[in-house]
C-alpha cells in the first residue's frame, strides 16, 4: 500500500554538479582547445539567460518528443556564450556540440551523503518517489548511472514534458494516475520552482538549500509524520 508520493528535485536536491553549467563548457571547451584561458567568469554572464526554466510561463511541448530537438534548440545560446567569451566562432560550435555528453559524465555529479538513508527511510514506509525536475532529456539515464534508479519510481524531466517548474501544467503531469486521496509532498532547493509552485497547486512542500541546510534527513521526517 501506498503511503504517499514524494517529488524530489534533482539538481540542489538530490545531487550536484560542481561549476554546473559554467563548468561544463569549460570542460568541453578544453576538449576542443586546450589552451584557452577562460574561467568561470568568462562564462557566467552568457548563462545567465536562455535556459527554458528562464522563462516558465512559455510551454516548449514541441520539443519534449525529441531529445534532439531539445538540444538544438539550446546550441544557439551554447554557442552565444562561448562567442561573448571571445571564443572564435568554429571553436565556439565544436565546443558546443559537445556539451550534450559532458554535462551528464557521471563522474562531474555527487549524489549527496543523506539521500540514500532518507529515500530508503520513506520507502520502507510505504513511500513512493518520483524525481520532478527542470532538467535534460537525459536526465532518467543520469539518475540510473548515480545509483539512484533502484530507488525512485519514475523521473520526470521538463525537457520531456514541455513544461517547467512552477508551471502547474507539470505538477498536473507528475500527479496524474494517483488519487486526490494520495498524500504528495514537494522537496526541493528553490522557493520558487519547487516550493510555491507546489503549494500553489496543492502540494505539501519542502524547502531543503544546497548548503549547510542540505538535511533530506529532516525532510524525511517531516514527510513521515
Amino acid at each position: 500500500m501506498t503511503a504517499g508520493v514524494v517529488f524530489w528535485d534533482f539538481d540542489g536536491t538530490l545531487a550536484r554538479r560542481e561549476g554546473m553549467w559554467r563548468s561544463c563548457l569549460l570542460t568541453a571547451l578544453d576538449a576542443i582547445s586546450p589552451d584557452h584561458e577562460l574561467t568561470d567568469d568568462d562564462i557566467r554572464p552568457g548563462l545567465r539567460d536562455g535556459f527554458p526554466w528562464h522563462r516558465p510561463d512559455a510551454p516548449h511541448p514541441e520539443l519534449s518528443d525529441s531529445a534532439d530537438a531539445w538540444w538544438q534548440a539550446l546550441n544557439p545560446l551554447l554557442v552565444r556564450t562561448y562567442r561573448r567569451a571571445g571564443v572564435a566562432a568554429p571553436t565556439a560550435s565544436a565546443a558546443a556540440a559537445l556539451v550534450r555528453t559532458t554535462y551528464i559524465e557521471p563522474e562531474f555529479w555527487q549524489v549527496y551523503s543523506d539521500v540514500h538513508a532518507a529515500l530508503k527511510s520513506l520507502r520502507r514506509r510505504g513511500w513512493r518517489h518520483i524525481v520532478l525536475s527542470n532538467h535534460v532529456p537525459e536526465l532518467p539515464q543520469l539518475v540510473d548511472a548515480l545509483g539512484l534508479g533502484g530507488l525512485v519510481d519514475d523521473v520526470i524531466t521538463s525537457a520531456r514534458v514541455g513544461y517547467e517548474k512552477p508551471h502547474p501544467d507539470i505538477f498536473a503531469y507528475a500527479r496524474r494516475g494517483f488519487a486526490a486521496s494520495v498524500p504528495l509532498w514537494m522537496v526541493g532547493d528553490n522557493p520558487i520552482a519547487d516550493v510555491q509552485g507546489a503549494t500553489s497547486v496543492g502540494i505539501d512542500a519542502i524547502l531543503v538549500r544546497d548548503s549547510a541546510d542540505h538535511d533530506l534527513g529532516w525532510a524525511a521526517l517531516q514527510i513521515a509524520g
